[in-house]
């Protein structure tokens, strides 16, 4: 099976949205491999510290609402 990371990564992007408090800052739970290529897309900040959370770029907190809502809510 062949695994498409952008899907992956978007999908991650939008849970990150779950836990996102008004600083940008969001628990970083996710897979390393997934966060690091956050970070290579500048949507996250650096996810290697010995911190439990990671701040995301405007562009980042942007683009994760915009997924959490295409993939999560309920359209009437």
């Amino acid at each position: 099976m062949e695994i498409d990371k952008d899907k992956v990564d978007d999908a991650i992007l939008a849970l990150l949205y779950l836990t996102l408090d008004r600083d940008g800052r969001a628990w970083k739970g996710f897979d390393w491999s997934a966060m690091n290529r956050l970070h290579e897309k500048g949507l996250i900040g650096d996810p290697v510290s010995k911190a439990k959370s990671v701040w995301l770029t405007d562009e980042g907190i942007a683009r994760s609402e915009k997924l959490f809502r295409e993939m999560f809510t309920v359209r009437k």
